[in-house]
């Protein structure tokens, strides 16, 4: 069943028309045919961190992946293959030619993972809706239930582009030179408390990378979930990067980071990583050294 509520009075744009990486909810809703056919060149997949909340509804024509078992083989950089993958994008219908926009819940934390993960194997045409499902449903577009189905297609990824991903010994160099690191968790967990309820349980250890700075993914995004404009966001980021040396972001888990490397990379255009290793797979060495001292920067934005 499809539902409708459309608030004719609220507003829809996204500060970034002319950037492929984003595109509004105005824009999905005027090319929602496109993603209902079963035509391969578009595709609409939600991804969540409650991932049932795809049963309650979902966008028209969209599609799931469950981040813990379809992207993650494991929590703390062990993202899935290059064959699991291909596999996966594959089931969905999607070939390496077809537009693959992106939304979820908590302001797009695992759709922006999912993002990173394409842009990681090769995949050129990603894009992530701007304010995710809270925005699509406080607009009042159409929801659905319905499960689509697809034709499988054949899915072959290009190579992996790593230039986008950093490894636990890059951060362990990054401490000593002037690569920028970035913490996006909240403070709370940055200086080494115990974390919220809703953060998943993977390490022994709390604290933080020595050496990093503690900005919160949240300070990215307004209250409705979409991106900030591109001056507040630099105004928010540029103390904290390194535009000769790089900068790398960084979480628990590797999906919050996601967002904060999207907004810098995708967004901005500066030379940033996202170590989808995070600080689990960090802490788990113990030898590994770890923080606890009060951010000195972490300001406000975001509870998560």
């Amino acid at each position: 069943m499809v539902y409708s509520n459309r608030c004719k009075w609220c507003h829809s744009m996204t500060h970034y028309p002319g950037n492929t990486a984003v595109r509004s909810t105005e824009q999905l809703a005027d090319s929602l045919g496109q993603f209902a056919s079963d035509d391969p060149s578009h595709r609409l997949v939600e991804v969540d961190l409650e991932p049932e909340q795809y049963d309650e509804w979902h966008i028209p024509g969209a599609e799931h992946i469950d981040w813990e078992t379809d992207i993650n083989d494991g929590l703390g950089g062990k993202i899935l293959g290059q064959d699991e993958v291909e596999s996966l994008l594959g089931d969905l219908g999607i070939t390496p030619e077809t537009t693959v926009v992106l939304y979820g819940d908590r302001a797009n934390w695992f759709a922006a993972h999912a993002y990173w993960v394409l842009k990681y194997y090769g995949h050129d045409d990603v894009q992530l809706l701007d304010g995710g499902r809270r925005k699509w449903e406080m607009e009042g577009y159409e929801t659905a239930t319905e499960t689509p189905d697809f034709t499988e297609r054949e899915y072959t990824s290009s190579e992996v582009n790593d230039n986008i991903r950093a490894y636990k010994n890059e951060v362990e160099t990054a401490m000593q030179d002037e690569t920028s690191l970035i913490d996006v968790r909240n403070p709370q967990e940055y200086r080494g408390d115990k974390p919220p309820a809703e953060i998943p349980e993977t390490t022994d250890r709390e604290g933080h990378i020595p050496s990093a700075d503690n900005v919160p993914w949240g300070q990215a995004v307004d209250m409705d979930g979409t991106f900030k404009h591109p001056k507040e966001l630099e105004d928010v980021y540029n103390e904290h990067i390194d535009n000769e040396c790089g900068t790398i972001s960084y979480c628990r888990i590797g999906e919050r980071s996601s967002i904060t490397w999207f907004v810098l990379h995708e967004l901005l255009g500066h030379d940033v990583r996202n170590y989808d290793g995070s600080f689990s797979e960090w802490e788990a060495d113990k030898d590994a050294p770890v923080a606890t001292n009060q951010p000195a920067s972490a300001g406000t934005g975001g509870d998560d």
